[in-house]
């Protein structure tokens, strides 16, 4: 079995999956939502101190397993350098104590494998990564063999709708109450324009558009705040599906998959299924459970990289918190 360690943001992730038949064993998550709504967004010093306590409890709770474990895999890249550093800390611990080997996996591309928890990997696939940190298209092949063909200049498309929430004084994290209040509202209310419509530059952008939601926003009285939720929620995907559909016309996905925690949102998944169909392609998604932060997907990955005996020396164990795949 391989033990697994999240800490990149504010969830403390840990969990067990068994090498040869990819069985989720164990898995808990602390999450520290409440600890950061009255700040409105995530302290990483909070977050790291919260992570020094949660992780250290869980991890006694993997105590009978340790007989069994071949490797330790924890999150090194990307996120916040003062909380990857609590799990990276805990897992040189533990593979010094119990002898075992160091996997390093990168945050995102345990989003991808996201994908396949409790089962087998499906490559090539064309992968749509929304986060609060980061929205891209990725072409994956393989394991090793990932290449980011767009990516946000400014917001991502989760940060959007944290940011939004913010301004109406709704907390954190908001993408589960916007998309909650835009159920309430007219999507067609505020005509706010779509990022990059008039350029054939395949990037995304947020920045203009919540912006242009701030305006609003500021007008507005709160019984308008479920209209504005709508038509920004439907804003926001209409640039996704836009640069998608200029994208797909000149490479066609065979697999397309939506990864990240912000692809829990209905709305989207629903308009992606929409705009897939012309290409017969199969659609994956993650289970909802699956698709914010998450030691379960860390160790995914982990048991195809020990497969590979891809390790990294306890000595060579660093984080590299502004690492993106290339």
């Amino acid at each position: 079995m391989i033990l697994s360690i999240e800490s990149s943001c504010d969830d403390s992730a840990i969990a067990i999956t068994e090498i040869a038949t990819n069985k989720l064993i164990f898995h808990k998550k602390i999450s520290q939502e409440i600890e950061h709504s009255i700040y409105g967004g995530v302290v990483p010093e909070l977050a790291a101190r919260l992570h020094a306590e949660a992780l250290p409890k869980i991890l006694q709770q993997c105590e009978p397993y340790f007989k069994d474990l071949k490797a330790v895999a924890v999150t090194t890249a990307p996120g916040l350098a003062v909380t990857l550093i609590e799990g990276v800390t805990l897992a040189k611990a533990v593979s010094i104590a119990l002898d075992i080997p160091l996997i390093a996996v990168n945050h995102l591309v345990g989003h991808i494998y996201s994908l396949f928890i409790e089962k087998e990997a499906l490559f090539p696939l064309t992968v749509l990564l929304v986060s609060g940190g980061h929205t891209q298209v990725m072409e994956v092949k393989g394991l090793t063999d990932i290449k980011t063909v767009s990516k946000s200049m400014d917001d991502s498309f989760g940060e959007s709708f944290d940011k939004v929430a913010k301004m109406m004084g709704l907390g954190y994290p908001g993408g589960p109450v916007i998309e909650k209040l835009a159920k309430e509202g007219d999507r067609k209310r505020y005509d706010f324009t779509v990022p990059l419509l008039r350029t054939q530059k395949f990037a995304f952008s947020y920045s203009g558009l919540k912006n242009a939601v701030r305006l609003a926003v500021e007008k507005a009285e709160k019984k308008d705040y479920k209209d504005i939720a709508a038509s920004f929620e439907h804003i926001a995907t209409k640039h996704l599906l836009h640069k998608l559909k200029k994208y797909f016309r000149e490479h066609p996905p065979k697999n397309f998959a939506i990864v990240g925690g912000a692809s829990a949102n209905i709305y989207l998944r629903s308009q992606i299924k929409d705009i897939i169909k012309p290409y017969n392609a199969t659609i994956i998604l993650s289970e909802l459970q699956y698709c914010s932060d998450n030691a379960a997907m860390i160790g995914r990955v982990a048991v195809d990289m020990y497969k590979k005996k891809i390790f990294t020396p306890l000595e060579k164990l660093e984080i590299a918190a502004r690492t993106e795949i290339l």
